[in-house]
């Protein structure tokens, strides 16, 4: 049955600077669609939408919007001007009978409605802008990076939210586990093309790279046309001038159309250079702690990190993982216990806020007024890795393009101001990389590049995200803020993390190093207070697999032991006994906390 359109786009044409964004463009979103916006940074992604939401006016062409139909758009900096609360910018075009739907949001988005504006974060702010989009349910949202500033619990509630709703909408985000799981279109702007396909963004690489290859065949077979036309007109021309003009002709337009093909865009030259080698032992921490005012940060916590370790931080907005880092990196002091540093360390830090960087200054001054980068009595060059390179070589590396050298920096992209961090952090050679939320706003080409470098790179990471999947694809250990300032270790990404925490219900001590064995004595999950009303609907579930996990366990255990009891298998294989001790000692402890808390839960349900 056809569904009925939303939204439709009729021969847009738009030119920014004298440089086409579209021409011709013409899509329908219809009913019930969920589309992913892809498209390298500064492709006109979020001009594409601000056309949809009738905010930018094509040049030519129509947009059309049938009647009784919504669009509602959330856009990367809301303007709040005018308005006191952020609740009040939020429910401005409801009645008072809806204000419920705002709360609503705000608890999900773990904001407070009642915050003046003048005092609200930027993070804060674009929660109130997706509170109110949500509250206000039109037919079709826009969504411009949703998940920016959200931490991973208030990813999964939008994730929600958006999964079940009737609505349609676009969404652009970096965050490759939000679009795979959400997303059942994809549309993709490829200088100045947009192209669909009706699959999700998980099958938008493989599309991407079908595509390419396709384009590079047709343009090799149209450079060897090119040469074959070239050779007979210099060869075997002469003797046919008047009769094979149209053949001249001919290899003219070929020529042209070949000088009118619209090279792709190259990744960005991301290159990392480990400096001096550190210590084995990069840093030593022991029964560090923080408080602000009544507020625990972090208790008592041990933490080793050691050279090639990648550690991940990961828990809600406001947890303290930033703090813990930058007590990790002597930035602050903490309040109780020590921190050692290993021998050699070079730190460079990724700020989360950008605020390295003055947003007034150009480009190039960011780039030559760096005192680390600055060349001796040159003002045209930086120092790279040790090497004098021209500012605008160096700013082409990171795809910047002459024009914009001296442009502000306050007049670039989130992903463009990324890249010129990026840059600034890649011109010093280092052997510990501090990375806080590297992920907003890069394009998933870049993203890529960014793993694999980091996949390569000698020296150390820790890393702040709420991107699940750049966590999986990084990280070796994450260390989860768990509340009440309970910081514990795991081996592991995002989804090793996860899977610790819900298979088994055990945790690691707190206080066990990077390369520490669990606790013998086990930590059982947090388990609620026993309430009135009996188990929770999570609860129950819980309780009902818990005899599964239990039999698992004990039947992995007897295995382990049967393997042990194996007689000289110490003296034959002794990595292979090690390795099994180790795996027995991981499984008593976690059978323990699975036991205990099916003890608690079953005492709650009886209750």
């Amino acid at each position: 049955m056809a569904r009925a359109p939303l939204l439709q786009l009729t021969d847009i044409s738009l030119t920014f600077g004298g440089n086409p964004v579209f021409d011709g463009l013409s899509l329908t979103v219809q009913q019930g669609d969920r589309v992913a916006l892809v498209g390298r940074n500064g492709s006109g992604k979020s001009t594409l939408m601000k056309v949809m939401a009738g905010l930018v006016e094509p040049d030519a062409g129509q947009v059309i919007t049938p009647a009784g139909v919504k669009v509602g758009y959330m856009e990367q900096e809301p303007d709040l001007s005018g308005f006191a609360t952020l609740g009040d910018f939020a429910r401005a075009s409801l009645d008072d009978s809806e204000g419920y739907r705002v709360e609503m949001a705000a608890e999900g988005l773990k904001f407070d409605p009642d915050r003046i504006v003048a005092t609200a974060s930027g993070g804060e702010r674009r929660r109130a802008a997706l509170a109110r989009l949500l509250a206000e349910a039109p037919e079709l949202m826009l969504l411009d990076e949703p998940t920016n500033h959200l931490d991973i619990e208030a990813i999964g509630w939008l994730e929600e939210q958006l999964s079940t709703t009737r609505a349609g909408f676009v969404l652009i985000s970096h965050d490759r586990a939000f679009l795979r799981a959400l997303t059942r279109a994809t549309l993709w702007i490829d200088r100045g093309d947009v192209r669909r396909q009706e699959r999700g963004f998980e099958h938008f690489e493989d599309w991407r790279e079908t595509t390419w290859a396709a384009e590079d065949e047709a343009r090799h077979k149209l450079d060897r046309k090119i040469k074959a036309e070239a050779k007979w007109a210099v060869e075997g021309i002469s003797a046919r001038r008047k009769r094979n003009q149209g053949r001249v002709r001919a290899l003219a337009d070929l020529r042209a159309e070949r000088s009118s093909q619209i090279r792709r865009q190259g990744t960005a030259m991301l290159e990392l250079e480990s400096g001096q080698t550190s210590g084995k032992r990069v840093i030593d921490a022991k029964g560090i702690s923080k408080v602000f005012g009544d507020r625990t940060i972090l208790q008592p916590f041990d933490l080793r990190v050691l050279r090639g370790d990648r550690v991940a931080f990961v828990g809600p907005n406001g947890a303290g993982k930033t703090t813990v880092i930058k007590m990790l990196t002597g930035e602050i002091a903490p309040d109780t216990g020590e921190v050692k540093h290993g021998t050699n360390l070079d730190i460079a830090v990724f700020d989360q806020a950008r605020s390295a960087i003055d947003e007034k200054v150009s480009l190039w001054d960011a780039l030559t007024g760096d005192p680390s980068m600055r060349v001796s009595g040159r003002s045209d060059q930086v120092m790279v890795r040790g090497n004098p390179k021209h500012v605008v070589a160096y700013l082409k590396d990171f795809l910047f393009d002459e024009a914009q050298a001296r442009a502000p920096v306050g007049s670039l992209s989130g992903g463009e101001k990324a890249r010129l961090l990026l840059a600034r952090i890649m011109a010093h050679p280092s052997n510990v990389l501090v990375l806080d939320e590297p992920t907003n706003d890069l394009d998933v080409e870049t993203l890529d590049l960014l793993q694999d470098i980091l996949g390569e790179y000698d020296g150390t990471v820790l890393l702040v995200s709420h991107d699940r999947d750049f966590i999986d694809r990084v990280a070796t250990t994450t260390v989860a803020m768990e509340g009440d300032g309970r910081a514990v270790i795991y081996p592991g990404g995002w989804s090793d993390y996860r899977a610790q925490r819900e298979e088994t219900g055990a945790v690691f001590a707190v206080g066990a190093s990077v390369d520490a064995k669990p606790s013998a004595k086990p930590v059982s999950a947090p388990v609620a207070t026993p309430a009135k009303s009996g188990l929770s609907f999570t609860e129950k579930k819980r309780l009902e697999s818990l005899p599964g996990v239990m039999d698992r366990l004990q039947a992995e255990i007897a295995k382990l032991e049967e393997f042990l009891a194996q007689p000289n298998l110490f003296s034959a294989a002794p990595a292979k006994f090690a390795k099994a001790t180790e795996g027995l000692t991981e499984r008593q402890t976690a059978l323990a906390a699975a036991e205990e808390e099916w003890l608690e839960l079953a005492e709650k349900d009886g209750a």
